[in-house]
């Protein structure tokens, strides 16, 4: 039994069902109604996903085993039963890179070692905001479990739901495929050339390594820039999800220019 909870990462993820196969192995349980409840229920209701009134101790028991952190449900969670579901957004990477041939302007972004969940969900917030077309996760040494899943849900307000994803078993092998295909790669580390002059591509690859060691020596190789954000604070490196956010919106600002 996997639990959802947070009301903008619930909803999404009822939004998100409209023409799933496996609407039937969801179901929303709440105890009070309030206006964003309500709001969740009327979309729930016109997919015909069930919703079940049920007293406080009951949703109580359903978070128990939760980190403490996401123990406060707030009325209302949802729990899909059966084999692992497949997230809608989950993609083949091999498929998507076929496809990506006939893109002309796309950004891709890798996560390499980012194994902090609410990191991991900021930066789907942020590649939502800002029109990522893929992020690329190892299968290893990354937050891929079910109990990061609950934290990255909830950390990204719902953005988890929307933005494509690849889980891949070898980060380097990936990105020569996608150098391959048409793409750039740019590494993100202290030191490496300024982000506001660097001449990004139309088909970018932005590169985000662990939040202690950066980039691995491999796939650091692999990148044909390493930019980097110009800061005048007293420590030495921003947040991940923050720096990633900050080259988000320099890529995109461009895009739209």
């Amino acid at each position: 039994m996997n639990i959802q909870i947070g009301f903008h990462s619930i909803e999404e993820k009822v939004l998100s069902l409209e023409k799933s196969k496996d609407i039937k192995k969801y179901h929303i349980y709440y105890s009070k109604v309030g206006p964003r409840v309500k709001k969740i229920l009327a979309s729930a209701n016109k997919i015909g996903l069930e919703a079940t009134l049920v007293d406080e101790k009951q949703l109580d028991s359903y978070v128990q085993n939760l980190p403490e952190s996401m123990k406060e449900h707030r009325g209302i969670v949802m729990i899909y039963s059966g084999e692992e579901v497949q997230q809608n957004n989950q993609v083949e990477f091999d498929d998507w890179i076929k496809e990506s041939k006939n893109l002309e302007n796309a950004t891709v972004v890798i996560l390499d070692r980012v194994t902090d969940p609410h990191n991991v969900g900021a930066i789907l917030r942020s590649c939502d905001q800002f029109g990522v077309d893929l992020v690329i996760m190892p299968e290893r040494k990354s937050a891929n479990n079910i109990e990061d899943n609950e934290v990255i849900a909830r950390s990204s307000a719902g953005s988890s739901t929307w933005v494509p994803y690849s889980v891949v078993t070898n980060l380097v092998r990936a990105a020569e495929k996608l150098k391959d295909a048409g793409f750039w790669l740019y590494g993100a580390d202290a030191g490496g050339e300024n982000c506001c002059s660097t001449n990004f591509a139309q088909k970018s690859v932005l590169i985000m390594g662990s939040e202690g060691t950066g980039i691995s020596k491999l796939l650091e190789e692999k990148c044909d820039f390493i930019v980097s954000i110009p800061t005048c604070g007293k420590i030495d490196s921003l947040n991940v999800s923050v720096a990633t956010g900050v080259l988000l919106y320099e890529l995109y600002r461009r895009k739209i220019q």
